[in-house]
């Protein structure tokens, strides 16, 4: 099994790399709101994956210099590379799949095309802290108690065969208890105020309706999390490659929104296809302690050949992962395309300019109905 160790400078340099793109991204080219176009859209796309792909040739050279000694060097730096690269798939096919919730979140709240950028810009950056510190604390609680990777497993088959069975994604904002929680201590009203999230109202700072958008792009990556992390823990537990993967995987999420919000909903076995690469990975999790409990029954039955046999395949190996994962996934595009799903409501109608003013008075009228 490969192990590596990144010093820190290698921590202190992709952050600051990060940082650099993000103050490039924000600064530079999307400094004024504006709906990005297709072709701004496919450039960032590209450079994202392009900068992913890069950063993983990279981590395979410093694998090369980590295990020079080694005879087998080159072979751990591959798997080094590939658990990278399969994690990076994992957490950008799982990435995906919000893509749909948040088109959801902006038609509910009929979010001006202009705004979106800025508010899933800004959920990026609360994402990428509220990962690092799940990553650390999920990695510091398997390296005291191995055995919550087993609980990772079962959990991440569970949420598979349950996302199996599930068609429809409900958003109600109105039911959220964080949502509900915020409106407690931040007033919010319920108009937007240009790309705000904060205005003045009768003299009192407020929070904007963009503000709470924003809250709940927060609180659905959230949920996204509990799902992906444990599932890219499946396949390495190595922070640094756990971290960087997931970043690479959330600053790329942004562009791709803009580039498939119009063909998304014609993936329709998408979610099928990531409920099993979700119920793969646990499984996977699952293995060691499946095939020592099936070699210990197999040895207290005298047939100890048998269960050293098993012990030999109770892991599967990253290369066969990453091959498993990406053929889910294409599959599941491939069917989609090649069975279409009628639709009988069009999602996307936000598109739509809408006045900065608009009054959202539907919620309005629910919120005040909730408080009652």
């Amino acid at each position: 099994m490969s192990e590596i160790t990144f010093p820190w400078w290698a921590w202190t340099g992709f952050a600051v790399f990060i940082l650099a793109m993000l103050a490039i991204d924000l600064g530079l080219f999307n400094r004024k709101a504006h709906a990005p176009t297709y072709k701004e859209t496919v450039g960032w796309s590209i450079a994202w994956i392009s900068l992913a792909l890069i950063f993983n040739v990279l981590i395979y050279f410093y694998g090369l210099e980590y295990f020079a000694a080694d005879a087998d060097g080159a072979a751990k730096a591959w798997d080094i590379a590939l658990k990278f690269l399969t994690g990076y798939l994992i957490e950008l096919s799982l990435s995906v799949d919000n893509l749909f919730v948040f088109l959801l979140i902006f038609s509910y709240f009929k979010v001006p095309k202009i705004y979106q950028h800025r508010v899933l810009f800004w959920g990026v950056m609360g994402a990428l802290i509220m990962r690092i510190v799940m990553i650390f604390i999920g990695a510091e609680l398997i390296e005291r108690f191995h055995w919550i990777i087993y609980i990772f497993g079962a959990f991440l088959v569970y949420t598979g065969i349950k996302m199996f069975k599930e068609e429809e994604t409900q958003i109600e904002p109105d039911k959220n208890p964080v949502v509900r929680f915020v409106q407690r201590f931040i007033p919010i009203t319920h108009h937007y105020d240009g790309d705000k999230f904060f205005t003045m109202q009768d003299g009192k700072r407020v929070g904007t309706l963009l503000f709470l958008v924003l809250i709940v792009v927060e609180v659905t990556d959230l949920v996204f999390a509990v799902d992906s992390i444990p599932a890219i823990f499946g396949i390495t537990t190595d922070r640094f490659i756990v971290y960087t993967s997931n970043v690479f995987a959330i600053l790329g999420l942004r562009t791709f929104f803009f580039l498939l919000m119009s063909v998304i909903e014609k993936f329709h076995y998408l979610r099928a296809g990531l409920a099993f690469v979700l119920t793969f990975i646990g499984i996977k999790m699952l293995l060691p302690m499946l095939g020592d409990g099936a070699a210990y029954l197999l040895n207290q039955a005298g047939n100890p050949q048998l269960a050293e046999t098993v012990k030999h395949y109770d892991h599967i190996p990253t290369n066969v992962s990453l091959i498993v994962v990406a053929s889910a996934l294409a599959l599941s595009v491939i069917l989609s395309l090649v069975f279409p799903q009628e639709r009988k409501e069009k999602i996307g109608e936000y598109e739509t300019d809408i006045e900065d003013d608009y009054d959202y008075s539907d919620y309005n009228s629910k919120d005040e109905t909730n408080q009652k």
